[in-house]
């Protein structure tokens, strides 16, 4: 069953709190989160959930509210460090007393490691334990990045850790709670100007948020809001479980959670989580992405060519094909083209190197229209065939016998093919075939 999308709203920013109280709102388990929260190796905090007015909004709140050996007075602010005992805080001016005097009693450090340590042993399901992971391991990269260290030597703060680690698995339980898989991301609002830390001042956005949205590609929307509506956390969740990044040309919404910010901007800090149904229009053409990869060859046999071509069928490319052409001093070669999607480019040009004599392949990513499809299997005197059912702009509709199981059934009955053809293409226009999600 196909489950709903998730699209976040970030006008005011996101941070981890926010994102938890969104997710809250929208119904995420709350009994799931307690049990998880109960259950981690992570002393001095305790959890409050309740409803505030936000510019004369009701709203869900998230507050991790830590004991005095552990408060940074500053909530979602993570403080990794690179190798030395200082780091750049991403705290607020009036943060700055408090957080040097804690700095002279805590020397305690978790390193990514230590964190990972204290995921596998929570009370949560897989699913939430790999967001969770994901989540700290963005974060850790830009972070070791800002601080010109590694991932192995960033270091999460005793002061900051713990809010940290709370609100992140906290958003991966309530995800997995409420069963989403795509998350529409199309952009992020951020502030501007500068914050102070007990280090010194940083630009807005701070370096780690910088890093994130550079690295995973996240469109930013600088407002003019003085001040950093974007926290690393925030940043790192955003950038873990963005799927899509355009919203679909018609939708409905079926649920909104309203999640609290704790910092007082003048915009005020909502973030505003939906979960939608896309409305394809009916019998309309659709767009996807697909990749084409192309290499020329000439010094290639016919026999190697063939395995190549089943062995990147067999890899899930979506088709194959080769084209006679004449190459450099007009030696006559072929040109193969594999059409693919996104996420198996790197499978098909390791199978392409390593069973043809290229040694470069061009790439080309492409926007198609596709027609609406289904499949269906129809009933015929020579047992069930599955066919393809393509409806067109004008309401009309087609219908294609797949290869596969009409051979088979060609076979098993000793017949033609296209006697078996025919049979099923007659039952196809017979039924009723009702689309399918």
């Amino acid at each position: 069953m196909k489950t709903d999308t998730l699209y976040l709203e970030c006008h005011s920013g996101i941070s981890g709190d926010m994102m938890v109280a969104a997710l809250l709102d929208l119904g995420a388990d709350r009994e799931i989160l307690k049990k998880a929260l109960d259950s981690l190796a992570v002393p001095g905090f305790q959890v409050k959930i309740s409803r505030v007015t936000k510019a004369g909004l009701d709203v869900c709140d998230f507050d991790v509210r830590l004991d005095a050996a552990h408060e940074n007075h500053d909530h979602d602010m993570a403080y990794l460090y690179g190798n030395g005992p200082h780091g750049d805080g991403h705290g607020h001016a009036h943060h700055e007393q408090h957080e040097e005097h804690h700095h002279e009693h805590h020397h305690e450090h978790r390193g990514l490691s230590e964190i990972l340590s204290i995921i596998a042993g929570a009370d949560m399901t897989a699913g939430a334990k790999e967001t969770a992971e994901k989540i700290f391991r963005i974060l850790a990269e830009a972070e070791a990045k800002a601080h010109g260290t590694t991932v192995e030597n960033v270091h999460f703060h005793e002061v900051g850790a713990v809010d940290s680690i709370v609100d992140i698995l906290s958003v991966s339980v309530c995800l997995d709670s409420l069963g989403i898989k795509d998350v529409v991301i199309p952009e992020l609002c951020e502030g501007k100007g500068e914050i102070r830390c007990a280090h010194g001042i940083l630009p807005v956005p701070v370096p780690a948020v910088a890093n994130i949205v550079a690295a995973h590609g996240i469109p930013l929307k600088i407002t003019d809001v003085t001040g950093e509506l974007v926290t690393p956390t925030g940043a790192a969740i955003a950038a873990a479980i963005r799927t899509e990044e355009k919203l679909p040309g018609s939708f409905t919404i079926k649920k909104i959670g309203m999640g609290a910010g704790k910092r007082a901007y003048e915009r005020p800090s909502i973030l505003r989580a939906m979960l939608i149904e896309p409305q394809p229009e009916e019998g309309a053409k659709e767009r996807d992405v697909i990749c084409k990869l192309e290499s020329n060859i000439d010094d290639c046999t016919g026999e190697a060519l063939g395995y190549v071509s089943e062995r990147l069928f067999a890899a899930g490319a979506r088709d194959v094909h080769y084209m006679p052409v004449y190459m450099k001093k007009n030696r006559p070669g072929y040109q193969i083209n594999v059409i693919c999607d996104e996420t198996d480019i790197r499978k098909m040009e390791e199978i392409i190197f390593k069973e043809t004599t290229t040694i470069g392949i061009r790439r080309q990513k492409m926007e198609r229209s596709i027609l609406k499809r289904q499949q269906a299997t129809v009933s015929t005197p020579y047992g069930e065939i599955l066919c393809k059912v393509c409806d067109y702009p004008d309401g009309s509709r087609r219908y294609y016998p797949e290869y596969e199981s009409v051979a088979g059934a060609a076979k098993a009955k000793k017949i033609a093919f296209e006697e078996v053809y025919r049979a099923a293409l007659a039952a196809a226009e017979k039924t009723d075939i009702r689309n399918e999600k």
